[in-house]
């Protein structure tokens, strides 16, 4: 199979300074991307910030025969966001490839969850992530194309004990990636997920005793396909896991049908509603209705 390339292509990883976005920002450039290398070089939590990160992965890059930029605007604010695709189309005069990987954590329980909390990891990681994407979406469009790659996790997909505001953001950044994907039209743009697990300063006391298989590189190479060129999928959203690349989706079951529905008949037959036999994968709302539809049909008759 031909190699995967990125030549004369440009692309931003924000956060980019270390963990997952640091590798991604190393593969995409290693195989031939001018890449913006955006990190506000904060701590875990978000406070602060430094040139130091995203500076160091830039010189990475360049001692490695790649060309990169720094770029430490915050993504949270929307001028930041803006900034950050005026940083591409200044350096390099166009944008291919966004991957929106920035993120914070502030962990509590949700009884314990204060406001400011909550709101300061949705600004990063949902809100950030549209801050970038608005102005990149524009520029692809123009350009009838683009890859963008949202990071989720599973902790929005699956839940994860004290991180409500993370999985939320999360969460929402699934529905985001299948919204713009709907919306590429005939633009050339595809739009999809990764839900990483990696060893990084973010998961450092979650796994202590698999951290050695976890590796972030192992999480790059998806990365760079659903950034390709040759990228087949749009609106995915994809596990990533030492190695192990799987598709997550949302399906829904066969489940309980009855015209003249009561709670009672809910009770009888919730294993029928949970059953995930003869599941089902809709591609969109519209997608979903139409099922449901042919069951009003064959329930109801000509």
């Amino acid at each position: 199979m031909p190699q995967i390339r990125f030549d004369d292509q440009v692309a931003v990883v924000t956060g980019a300074g270390g963990g997952l976005g640091r590798q991604h920002a190393l593969l995409l450039a290693s195989c031939g991307a001018l890449v913006v290398v955006n990190d506000l070089g904060g701590t875990l939590d978000g406070a602060g910030r430094s040139d130091h990160p995203a500076s160091i992965v830039a010189m990475e890059i360049a001692d490695a025969g790649g060309i990169a930029v720094a770029d430490t605007n915050d993504i949270a604010t929307p001028d930041g966001g803006e900034a950050v695709i005026a940083a591409a189309l200044d350096a390099f005069g166009r944008i291919d490839v966004l991957v929106n990987n920035a993120g914070i954590l502030r962990d509590r329980t949700f009884a314990k969850m204060e406001l400011d909390l909550w709101q300061a990891v949705i600004a990063v990681h949902l809100t950030g992530a549209v801050h970038v994407t608005l102005p990149a979406w524009r520029q692809m469009r123009q350009q009838a194309y683009g890859r963008i790659v949202n990071t989720s996790s599973a902790s929005g997909l699956f839940g994860n004990f004290g991180q409500a505001n993370y999985a939320a953001a999360k969460m929402g950044l699934v529905g985001l990636t299948n919204v713009l994907a709907h919306e590429r039209a005939t633009y050339n743009i595809k739009v999809n997920a990764i839900a990483p697990v990696a060893a990084t300063r973010m998961t450092e006391k979650l796994f202590p005793d698999f951290a050695e298989h976890i590796d972030p590189a192992l999480v790059s190479p998806a990365v760079a396909y659903l950034a390709s060129r040759e990228c087949a999928v749009t609106a995915e959203t994809w596990s990533v896991i030492a190695g192990r690349v799987a598709r997550v989706f949302v399906g829904v079951t066969p489940g309980y049908f009855d015209r003249g529905l009561t709670p009672e008949g809910i009770a009888a037959n919730v294993e029928q509603i949970r059953s995930e036999i003869g599941y089902a994968v809709p591609s969109s709302v519209l997608d979903e209705i139409r099922t449901l539809m042919s069951q009003v049909r064959r329930h109801d008759g000509p």
